[in-house]
């Protein structure tokens, strides 16, 4: 049984990536159960920096091969906004930061409300050149948040092929057509080429 760190105290992170890797002979780990509490500075201006730093970073301290992920919401109108700054967009978090992109959207129309959700997944090796996968979900930005599920800019976030926002999709559906998911898979495709090459 190989042993992988997973970078992150989020559960239900790790409960998704636990069955997106199912088949793979994978023991994980979270933070937590390594007794990890360094914080690895995130002080990249990309997705992929940030995922870089966190993975080799706690590859670093743990010895492990570590999976990192950074995501966020990018805003075409904004100039790519809020980008890597997702998390405390405006100095808000919750319905507040719904409520100031809202703001900093009022007067662009449907059709200039592109964005896309990006994640970047990093996985580090103590014997292998760090590896980056990315997947992505692209979307628009509605005019006032709907449906009651999912988290953080879902309720916004409109997928015209599912004429849904992430917020009003099951679980089920979010995790399948998520940028997270579309990362996972391809971070799926290395840990599994590790694993064949490795004794």
């Amino acid at each position: 049984m190989h042993e992988l760190l997973i970078a992150t105290h989020n559960p239900g992170k790790l409960r998704e990536l636990a069955a997106i890797f199912a088949d793979l002979n994978l023991r994980l780990y979270s933070l937590a159960d390594l007794g990890i509490t360094t914080v690895v500075d995130e002080t990249g201006q990309t997705f992929a920096e940030n995922a870089r730093l966190k993975a080799e970073g706690y590859c670093a301290l743990s010895g492990l091969p570590t999976l990192a992920d950074d995501s966020g919401l990018e805003v075409a109108a904004l100039g790519g906004a809020p980008g890597v700054h997702s998390a405390r967009y405006g100095g808000v978090t919750g319905p507040a930061q719904l409520q100031y992109l809202l703001d900093q959207m009022r007067d662009v129309p449907w059709h200039q409300r592109l964005a896309r959700f990006v994640c970047v997944i990093a996985l580090a090796h103590p014997n292998r050149p760090t590896e980056l996968v990315e997947g992505t979900l692209p979307g628009v930005i509605e005019f006032a948040p709907r449906g009651s599920g999912g988290f953080g800019y879902d309720p916004l976030f409109y997928v015209l092929d599912e004429d849904a926002t992430l917020a009003e999709l099951s679980a089920e559906r979010k995790n399948q057509i998520s940028h997270r998911a579309q990362a996972a898979r391809a971070a799926r495709e290395v840990l599994a080429r590790w694993l064949h090459a490795s004794p």
